[in-house]
């Protein structure tokens, strides 16, 4: 029985601090977060600590940092603590003994008796008889008194083939070759993840265990351990692998996996990579793709979870972002786009332009620095040839700008709006054998390029005095 009296639905994502957060870590938060607040439940944020040879510093805040930015929230941890705490597993130490010591009471633990010298001697010869190295076929039959300075192993009760069910998986089998007597604790005094991690969900009362499909092949040592323990293993829901982009391979460090600040530092929008990560490996039905976090929330449920790999699409992500873009309000817009221009660009006038040419707030930078923004600070410089609209003459294309200049000037200062200036300008175009003979000489006045917003934004941008000016430098 767990120790754990609640009925409710209970998650939790346990990493471990060793580095930067992969978007395949924080996918599994991700559904495990989902699933407890689709059913009301609990969602625990859980430190697994015990490998300190592998720990970075600064990981912990690192984790906590990320998950807030991605906007999920726990209802237990260790920045605000809960009714198991703590939460971290190296400060855990004193109830993984108590555990330890029930398990060597009732005979399903002992003190490990070999030197690394002698378990290589072991294995070396395993492989010499072409057989899989198990360290049972090496079991002592009689053990000294474990004093926390040598490694506790578990001692397996039964030999057997193991049946179990997972979620996304179905129903899964493994026989005994798959079963040994595996590490509870390091002679470190830490306890092995395969310990610990089942002590902590026995106590938390964890209902579901969402995971990397990794862990498929111990969880027969894991079912054997719970057996010892007497109790009921938690729902396995084993998440399917995200692929690097080509679908050869799962995605890693050499693949281009970042961390998931990185996206942040990138202007990806928190509710963009939640919405893009849910999808790598759940299908919500139908056609839509675009999500809040409350309808995830609504909607999610772990019966649609995948088994395939899914694929990293920057493409797809950068169109995502661009959706949820459209969903803030136009006061945020304008707040994200104007702290990324340089003081001589904080031109509201410049907003829309600028929001149809960018897909995350970091390409603000780069609509500036390749130019896009020049004609709002400066006229242009260009070879005069490029007025030139196709097989038009000089002296038509002359004439053309002449007669906008006129059109223009007709429209009072105060009403040099991107619709009035479109209708004069458009009502000479019409009339002409091509439009773009007026509008492609104008746009060229006044941007010096080929592709640019359309004029009638151009001249409402740099207004009327300087339309005028730069039409006249054109003639």
């Amino acid at each position: 029985m767990s120790e754990n009296v609640s009925n409710k639905i209970v998650t939790r994502f346990a990493p471990s601090p060793t580095g930067f957060m992969h978007i395949g870590g924080v996918r599994t938060a991700l559904y495990a977060y989902l699933w407890a607040k689709k059913n009301k439940g609990v969602f625990i944020l859980r430190i697994e600590d015990t490998d300190k040879e592998r720990e970075v510093e600064g990981s912990i805040e690192h984790i906590i940092k990320s998950l807030k930015w991605l906007g999920i929230e726990w209802d237990q941890g260790p920045d605000i603590g809960g009714p198991y705490e703590p939460y971290i597993q190296s400060q855990r130490l004193d109830l993984y003994k108590k555990h330890a010591l029930e398990l060597i009471e009732k005979g399903h633990a002992y003190p490990d008796p070999y030197t690394k010298e002698e378990l290589e001697v072991f294995r070396k010869k395993a492989e010499e008889e072409k057989r899989p190295f198990l360290y049972r076929d090496h079991r002592p039959e009689t053990f000294s008194v474990w004093d926390g300075t040598q490694a506790l192993r578990f001692k397996t009760p039964e030999i057997k083939t193991y049946h179990w069910n997972d979620t996304a998986r179905g129903d899964l089998s493994a026989g005994p070759e798959a079963l040994d007597d595996f590490i509870l604790f390091k002679s470190d005094g830490y306890p092995t993840y395969n310990f610990a991690h089942i002590i902590d969900d026995l106590q938390m009362g964890v209902t579901h265990i969402m995971r990397s499909d990794e862990f498929i092949s111990s969880t027969p040592r894991f079912l054997s351990l719970y057996d010892a323990l007497e109790i009921t293993p938690p729902i396995f829901v084993t998440l399917p692998p995200i692929l690097a982009e080509g679908g050869n391979k799962k995605l890693g460090k050499r693949d281009g996996a970042k961390d998931v600040l990185d996206y942040a530092m990138e202007g990806y929008l928190p509710e963009a990579m939640m919405n893009f990560l849910v999808l790598l490996g759940w299908n919500p039905g139908g056609e839509k793709e675009i999500f809040t976090k409350q309808e995830l929330i609504d909607i999610f449920e772990i019966s649609r979870i995948g088994i395939s790999g899914s694929q990293v699409n920057l493409e797809k992500l950068d169109w995502m972002n661009k959706e949820h873009m459209k969903l803030l309000s136009q006061s945020e817009i304008e707040k994200n786009i104007l702290e990324n221009l340089p003081e001589n660009l904080k031109n509201p006038k410049l907003i829309s332009i600028i929001f149809d040419r960018i897909s995350k707030w970091s390409e603000v930078k780069k609509v500036v620095e390749e130019g896009e923004l020049d004609f709002a600070i400066q006229a242009p410089v260009y070879e005069k040839e490029k007025l030139i609209y196709k097989n038009s003459t000089k002296e038509q294309i002359t004439e053309n700008l002449k007669l906008a200049i006129k059109v223009l000037t007709n429209i009072d200062e105060k009403d040099f709006s991107v619709e009035n200036i479109k209708n004069s300008l458009m009502g000479l175009a019409e009339n002409l054998p091509s439009r773009g003979e007026l509008l492609h000489p104008v746009r060229f006045a006044l941007t010096g390029k080929d592709k640019s917003p359309d004029p009638f934004i151009i001249a409402s941008i740099i207004g009327k005095n300087e339309t005028l000016s730069r039409l006249q430098k054109s003639i």
